[in-house]
């Protein structure tokens, strides 16, 4: 399969605000016809590197290139992007028509482009027969849909979503996913989507770009970030996560709480220290006489496709996902497949007993 062609280049960036530091020299390119989400906390750095990309904001070093051709100092007006917030700033003493076709009545368009257009944009958002409705009529959901329509109806080559969906309740926001996607789809545009959350990111993007005090901490698809994370930050943030200190005996074979277990990672040495990471829903219970280590079930949350349960091996407590209940105070075994160990480089103690802290806090309430 042919690879995309790059459509945005980002050289070097950085941005300061009264001698802070909020960006450290990103780069990073996207391609055309991708749906890639900034993906992190509050103050990482994505919505200001989004406004960098729209011209709200000029970097103070490094430069943003456009198919090629700098735009750095290019007014917003003046590139081939829209923007959709999530304040939705709908005109509210126009109708939903008048909105969507603001922008193309101050350029002067005509009128049947304009009629035609706008009957399209209003069908791609699933709202066809909106259009004599006042804004301030329309639900949170329907306000957001028009907003989209208004940014696509300029025939955008790049759309930016700044957290739009953050004002919505969570099953108008998961219905908003998916029709976001599907408009993605349907017009083969590049989307730039910014968002704290990372179950938009998963089910959103092409690619996602994990940021973190202003440094991009991984780039990659959504399965890549989750299955394969880079650090304990990445593998925390995005998913629930086991992540013990270890020992990596040799290729395929770590050692962490008193045990050795196979696994499939090369090229960290022998004998050498190392992070393990473990999905809950990766952790095996087995017969206690069975487990490579055996623990007592501390506590159990049932979380309606699985229970949530805390193991206490002694040396960790361990977050397992499984189908089937074990009773609190219970003894089991514990195991995982070689497939499912991921292997890291040892970041800060304390960031990896994120989670083991998150544990006990839970146990403890």
């Amino acid at each position: 399969m042919q690879e995309r062609p790059r459509l945005i280049n980002l050289e070097n960036i950085s941005k300061e605000y009264d001698g802070v530091r909020v960006l450290s020299d990103i780069n990073l390119y996207i391609r055309k016809n991708e749906f890639v989400t900034l993906l992190g906390p509050s103050g990482c750095g994505k919505t200001t590197t989004l406004r960098i990309i729209g011209g709200f904001e000029r970097a103070t070093t490094g430069r943003v290139l456009f198919d090629g051709q700098d735009i750095t100092d290019l007014p917003p007006y003046k590139r081939k992007v829209n923007t959709v917030f999530q304040k939705y700033a709908l005109f509210p003493h126009l109708n939903v028509y008048e909105n969507i076709a603001f922008g193309l009545k101050v350029a002067k368009r005509p009128r049947d482009e304009i009629r035609r257009k706008v009957e399209k944009m209003l069908a791609l958002v699933n709202l066809r027969s909106y259009g004599k409705r006042s804004v301030e009529s329309l639900s949170g959901g329907q306000q957001q849909r028009i907003a989209i329509a208004r940014a696509l109806v300029n025939e955008p080559e790049v759309l930016l979503l700044d957290e739009p969906l953050g004002a919505l309740d969570l099953k108008l926001r998961q219905e908003m996913q998916l029709e976001l996607k599907r408009m993605q789809q349907m017009l083969g545009i590049t989307f730039i989507y910014v968002t704290h959350d990372q179950e938009e990111a998963l089910t959103m993007s092409d690619i996602i770009v994990v940021m973190k005090d202003g440094y991009i901490q991984q780039i990659g698809t959504p399965k890549d970030v989750y299955d394969e994370p880079k650090s304990a930050f990445v593998a925390n943030f995005i998913g629930q996560s086991n992540i013990i200190r270890g020992e990596m005996v040799h290729d395929c074979l770590v050692n962490f709480c008193g045990a050795d277990f196979p696994c499939v990672d090369k090229g960290f040495g022998s004998n050498a220290p190392v992070d393990v990471l473990i999905r809950p829903e990766d952790l095996q219970i087995v017969p206690e006489d069975e487990g490579r280590l055996k623990g007592i079930v501390r506590s159990v949350l049932f979380k309606g496709v699985h229970y949530e349960m805390i193991i206490d091996s002694g040396a960790m407590r361990f977050k397992v996902h499984s189908t089937v209940m074990q009773p609190e105070g219970s003894t089991v075994g514990l195991d995982v497949i070689p497939f499912n160990i991921h292997i890291m480089k040892p970041m800060p103690k304390e960031e990896t007993q994120f989670e083991e802290a998150t544990q006990s806090e839970e146990e403890t309430a």
